[in-house]
């Protein structure tokens, strides 16, 4: 598969991104490969189009199916296994987001937590430091609280809020800290 530059420059951006959000450079790649094709790939044609070795495509496609992000198809009269990304953005977003929610946030809500309750009886423990401990603890929480209060709007609706929410902040103002 030939790539224009102009796609050639987007998926090598996608993976320098990637890389920068802690995601594997190929599987960034694989995923912005997808997403601009107009039609099911299959591994190889993957690993041709980028220059990228198989077993780095295969281990990367499971990768992005485990984070479901593409899904396999088939096409008649062919048996391998073609691969397509999500079209829509706000649901690549949401999936993203759930899945980092899940793997990153939860586990540190869930340490948090444990270290809230382990404090008590940590005499070592100064309370200037369990103040901080706290106030992280408190702060992912209300971020926690908001994404779940705002992840099964529908896009449009998100859209809107997010266009909202500008506004809204302009009117409040600046913080108070802001002023220090």
């Amino acid at each position: 598969m030939q790539l224009s530059p102009t796609t050639e420059k987007y998926i090598l951006h996608w993976g320098e991104m990637g890389t920068r959000w802690g995601v594997n450079r190929t599987v960034a790649q694989i995923h912005a490969l997808l997403f601009l094709s107009n039609r099911p790939l299959h591994a190889e044609e993957i690993a041709d189009t980028l220059t990228v070795a198989r077993s780095n495509v295969s281990t990367s496609l499971k990768e992005l199916q485990s984070w479901g992000l593409i899904r396999v198809t088939h096409v008649l009269g062919d048996r391998r296994d073609h691969f397509q990304a999500h079209q829509d953005v706000w649901e690549i977003f949401r999936l993203i987001m759930e899945e980092r929610k899940k793997r990153e946030l939860d586990p540190t809500l869930t340490v948090l937590r444990e270290c809230a309750l382990e404090a008590g009886n940590d005499a070592a423990l100064e309370a200037a430091t369990r103040a901080r401990m706290d106030e992280v603890l408190a702060f992912l929480e209300i971020l926690m609280r908001a994404y779940d209060d705002f992840k099964h709007l529908e896009p449009a609706t998100l859209q809107r809020f997010l266009k909202m929410g500008g506004k809204i902040a302009r009117f409040l103002g600046p913080d108070e800290k802001d002023d220090l």
